[in-house]
């Protein structure tokens, strides 16, 4: 699941590890994607074969800090919080950016706006 995999993430960065290992799961593998491709993690590989399958992410830093600063979830096993491409902003002034699950694949929120696409709002990394 994407939170715990961001809480990992974060919990990782505050204490100035190099790289974690997750479980795998195609949708960690998909956000883990986007992240690299917006600088916010190093680089990522995949590891294992069968049930043994496992996530091996490098961390990136910006000096002394981490380059995540902050997450904010939005929808939870418990609550699905869902969007229109329209009701899509940007985060903390394009700093940041939304993980949104639309028809077509998990994707950030100005490519979702882009496609005219709405779908459930993930969280928000910046």
């Amino acid at each position: 699941m994407y939170i715990n995999l961001l809480t990992q993430l974060k919990n990782a960065q505050a204490v100035k590890k190099e790289s974690i290992k997750i479980s795998y799961s195609a949708n960690d593998e998909k956000i883990l994607e986007i992240l690299e491709k917006n600088k916010f993690i190093a680089g990522f590989e995949k590891k294992g074969r069968g049930i043994k399958k496992i996530l091996s992410v490098n961390l990136k830093y910006d000096g002394n800090e981490g380059a995540i600063t902050g997450v904010r979830f939005h929808s939870k096993p418990s609550r699905h919080l869902y969007v229109g491409y329209k009701d899509i902003r940007p985060v903390k002034s394009g700093y940041g950016i939304m993980i949104i699950s639309t028809p077509d694949g998990i994707m950030t929120g100005s490519k979702a706006k882009k496609m005219k696409i709405g779908g459930e709002m993930f969280f928000e990394i910046w």
